[in-house]
């Protein structure tokens, strides 16, 4: 049996449409969680002094740096520095600041896996040991 060119055109037309089939499914993503560690540093900074702690960072991602108390006075200007340990903490490029004690962040960049460390340091306020709180969120 013969299908007329009219009837074949018709069966094409419908199995292209099935072929075509649009799957509305939208595929689920599979960005990784990375997880962030917090770690908190207390120390003493004697006048013209510095201290430092170090860290390690497992996966490349964002570092935060925040004084987060610094004493006395409660408004004492600090130095704070992210960088490479050594026999001192060795600044990054961009990694410092100077800074009062505050909830905010004060430091904050990407870094890659690795050892790295934290500074805080007198620069030039101080008329006495100053205690500190630091925090480190990495991942």
């Amino acid at each position: 049996m013969r299908l007329t060119p009219r009837i074949e055109f018709v069966l094409l037309g419908l199995l292209v449409v099935a072929a075509c089939k649009n799957d509305t499914a939208t595929p689920a993503s599979t960005t990784p969680t990375v997880t962030r560690t917090t770690d908190t540093f207390t120390g003493t900074v004697a006048v013209r002094g510095a201290d430092f702690h170090t860290f390690t960072i497992a996966v490349a991602g964002n570092v935060d740096v925040t004084l987060t108390a610094a004493t006395p006075p409660d408004s004492v200007v600090m130095g704070l520095s992210i960088g490479m340990p050594g026999d001192r903490c060795v600044p990054v490029a961009g990694g410092s600041t100077q800074t009062a004690a505050g909830s905010s962040v004060q430091l904050s960049g990407i870094a890659s896996p690795g050892t790295m460390c934290v500074d805080v340091h007198d620069v030039g306020g101080q008329s006495a040991p100053v205690t500190y709180t630091v925090t480190v969120t990495h991942p």
